[in-house]
């Protein structure tokens, strides 16, 4: 398995006049190009989407990056979880011996995405903006559907994580990409886009100037008296990422043309949770798979968990039974969403780019998991294994 990812810039910047699948293209560019591959050993191309106009962005991709026109492509639309899901479903493709190669990850342009509209009967038109991702009641206590900063509010008072916790996660977050960012640490993992404005070669999401007193100062986001903030929670944010996924066969040959060390899937959940508590879904989906396989939360070496919310990420992470020393050595080592932006539909590609690249510093055998909360009440957290270049 190799990986890359664009920058991921906040909406309406640096990537925002750049459509959704030229974004992608680049990153199916780069992981083709990846030495020893043979395009046309590649069976598909999966990718996952959550704010585009519909169609197959796959395909779009797939054709816009010069791949032979034999592959199909295939777009899934898990929300949040896209991205993710796409990695697993071609991981699970590999495994059924459906193709010895998939290119699959996500992409989202939110800058682009298209207005969302619902034709009356008289032929007019009413503007939304997001879809219905559960069922809702008039005069509910509390909303079936709720809006993602709402959900979060209810986890992380229900879990007691109090505004403090969440302020300072959200600062060590911007802390820990500030620092990779100037040690070159995205570097390898990176592929330039061209925009309007030149090349976008970084990440622009991460403030040097906040502290905790800037942080302090943000008011509630969604909930009266809430302590869900501006300040700790993630933003809107443009890129794509993808990885390679091979099967065994296709792997040993890879390695033989000098590839790194690199990820081996192991399993995967995904499962459904309570519309209005989404944000457990990550938790609860974990608990599942480490159940399943036999091991506990302190078992694992690193994790990348996509951070929408700073107080949905403790809640989950508290549920889990994820200690202070695993919390500062094993989770997010170089940020996440909070500081880099939440690019929906991408980001738990990222997610699985980022455990590529901390891969490279870990032994052999150690256990990397990617979590991610999906709109409606969705979880997955997909299990990896880190594998070693054979001699």
């Amino acid at each position: 398995m190799a990986g890359r990812r664009t920058p991921l810039a906040r909406a309406g910047t640096l990537l925002a006049e750049v459509p959704v699948h030229r974004l992608l293209t680049p990153v199916l560019e780069a992981l083709t190009g990846t030495p020893g591959l043979d395009p046309a050993r590649l069976a598909d191309v999966v990718v996952g989407n959550a704010a585009g106009g519909g169609g197959n962005l796959a395909r779009l991709a797939v054709l816009e990056a010069g791949l032979p026109e034999r592959l199909p492509g295939i777009t899934v639309d898990r929300q949040c979880g896209s991205g993710l899901d796409a990695v697993v479903l071609a991981c699970r493709l590999a495994q059924a011996g459906a193709g010895d190669l998939f290119v699959a990850g996500g992409a989202e342009s939110i800058s682009t995405a298209p207005v969302r509209g619902r034709r009356r009967p008289g032929g007019g038109v009413d503007f939304y903006h997001r879809a219905q991702h559960a069922p809702t009641e008039e005069g509910e206590a509390e909303p079936g559907d709720p809006e993602m900063g709402v959900a979060a509010e209810t986890v992380a008072r229900e879990a007691g994580v109090v505004r403090e916790r969440q302020d300072e996660f959200a600062l060590r977050s911007h802390r820990l990409a500030l620092t990779a960012l100037s040690r070159g640490a995205f570097d390898a993992e990176l592929v330039p886009v061209r925009g309007p404005r030149g090349w976008v070669r970084a990440d622009n999401g991460p403030r040097a100037r906040l502290d905790a007193r800037l942080l302090a100062r943000f008011p509630p986001a969604f909930v009266p008296e809430g302590t869900v903030t501006a300040g700790n929670s993630c933003f809107d944010a443009d890129g794509a990422a993808g990885v390679l996924v091979a099967a065994r066969d296709a792997a040993a040959d890879l390695e033989g043309a000098g590839a790194r060390p690199s990820l081996a899937f192991v399993d995967a959940v995904t499962v459904g949770v309570d519309p209005r508590r989404l944000g457990l879904g990550a938790a609860m989906a974990a608990q599942s798979l480490l159940a399943d396989l036999g091991l506990g939360i302190s078992d694992i070496a690193a994790i990348e968990f996509n951070e929408a919310f700073a107080g949905q990420v403790l809640a989950c992470t508290d549920r889990l039974g994820v200690g202070p020393v695993q919390l500062d050595t094993v989770l997010n080592t170089g940020g996440g969403a909070l500081a880099l932006g939440h690019a929906y539909g991408a980001s738990g590609a990222v997610s699985v780019v980022r455990l590529l690249a901390r891969a490279q510093l870990l032994p052999e055998g150690a256990l990397c998991l990617a979590l991610i909360s999906s709109a409606g009440g969705i979880g997955t957290a997909a299990l990896f294994e880190t594998t070693m270049p054979r001699p």
